[in-house]
């Protein structure tokens, strides 16, 4: 659990320097990838790159060792992380309900971390494979089309397509059972965590750029936590100790309506500088 919480802080560090260069890219023009790329040249942008890198290789260890949807819950919880950053750093003044439920979040990871059982054995099927591939692929479609949504539902749809990358990436992990390069090369797993995280950096950041980044966290938080957890208890054999399944429900729904409440701390002010 020391990892996953690892890569929590790292996770939701990186979300405010994000959302900072995202916002001080500008529009411009160009689509999503030149965005992107508009982003890349703030340096808050590469810090937080630098920090979710860092974050995923916590992340691996996580998933190498716990149930998916303990990992996920801990991610959700890197808004509270977010939410405490952005006090500090961003002298964001926290209410005390706001101040709960950072204590919410954190009642439900402790709640995980007594009920969580071993990472499931099953190492998934071929089927699996290609359908995260599948799922990957249509992630990618819907960044590169995301500049011509519009709308109020805009941000929820961006950050719900990036939430799936994530979520992909986390699945995969779990699908990809060797790490020599003939291995890699032939599991459709590899490629799809490959194709769900650029898609995912992709939608998320024009989700922090264009849209309401309180609208678009929630949706993202959602769309990382309760697809990967199902799959990794439905297909890849994730338990929890026996008789707490009951406390991992209850962890796992308190940790995630705790970062819901808390998805606006994902909003940061315009950078001055870059």
């Amino acid at each position: 659990m020391v990892c996953a919480l690892g890569a929590a802080v790292c996770f939701g560090t990186a979300t405010v320097l994000q959302a900072m260069a995202a916002r001080a890219a500008g529009t411009g023009g160009g689509g999503e990838a030149a965005l992107l790329l508009r982003a890349l040249r703030q340096w808050r942008y590469m810090a937080g790159l630098a920090l979710d890198g860092l974050g995923f290789l916590f992340q691996i260890v996580a998933l190498r060792s716990l149930p998916i949807y303990a990992v996920s819950a801990a991610l959700a919880a890197s808004l509270a992380v977010t939410a405490v950053v952005a006090a500090r750093l961003l002298r964001v003044r926290l209410s005390g309900t706001e101040w709960t439920a950072v204590a919410v979040v954190c009642a439900g990871l402790a709640m995980l971390g007594l009920a969580s059982g071993p990472e499931g054995e099953e190492g998934g099927s071929d089927s699996l494979r290609w359908v995260m591939l599948a799922v990957a692929v249509g992630i990618l479609l819907l960044a590169f089309a995301a500049g011509r949504l519009s709308g109020p539902a805009r941000a929820l749809v961006l950050g719900l397509g990036a939430g799936l990358g994530f979520g992909v990436v986390e699945v995969s992990v779990r699908l990809i059972d060797g790490l020599a390069p003939a291995d890699l090369f032939a599991n459709p797993a590899a490629y799809a965590l490959l194709i769900g995280g650029g898609a995912a950096f992709m939608l998320l950041t024009s989700a922090l750029q264009r849209g309401s980044v309180t609208t678009a966290t929630a949706g993202m938080v959602i769309g990382e936590t309760i697809g990967p957890a199902a799959v990794g208890v439905v297909w890849l054999g994730d338990r929890t100790r026996e008789g707490l399944a009951w406390l991992a429900v209850l962890g796992f729904a308190v940790a995630v309506v705790g970062a819901l409440a808390l998805a606006r701390f994902g909003e940061a002010p315009v950078a001055e500088d870059s």
